[in-house]
């Protein structure tokens, strides 16, 4: 049996990249990590969601929501959790 990468996995199943399905799929998965990275940062800040969500003026449920699937978070949320809650720095890169 062949042993296949993640990679090829993906081509063969949602397409190669430049096509909808796995632009589609790979942007799913960046907001799954930045969901990731946020839970992580504040966890390593001992903080809860409660707390974070108040330092940021939203409810425990959005800041659950967005630990889940970053999809739905504009940049400003985004600087608001990372800056005014975490107390950290938001880099961000743009590939062309």
């Amino acid at each position: 049996m062949e042993t296949k990468s993640w990679k090829d996995i993906k081509d063969t199943v949602y397409g190669k990249k430049g096509t909808e399905r796995r632009d589609e799929l790979d942007r799913n998965f960046d907001s799954f990590k930045i969901g990731l990275l946020l839970r992580n940062a504040r966890k390593e800040k001992n903080m809860t969601q409660k707390e974070l969500g108040e330092l940021i003026d939203k409810k425990r449920t959005y800041i659950s929501r967005v630990e889940n699937d970053g999809s739905n978070l504009t940049l400003k949320t985004l600087f608001d959790i990372v800056e005014k809650g975490l107390g950290g720095k938001v880099n961000i890169t743009i590939e062309v």
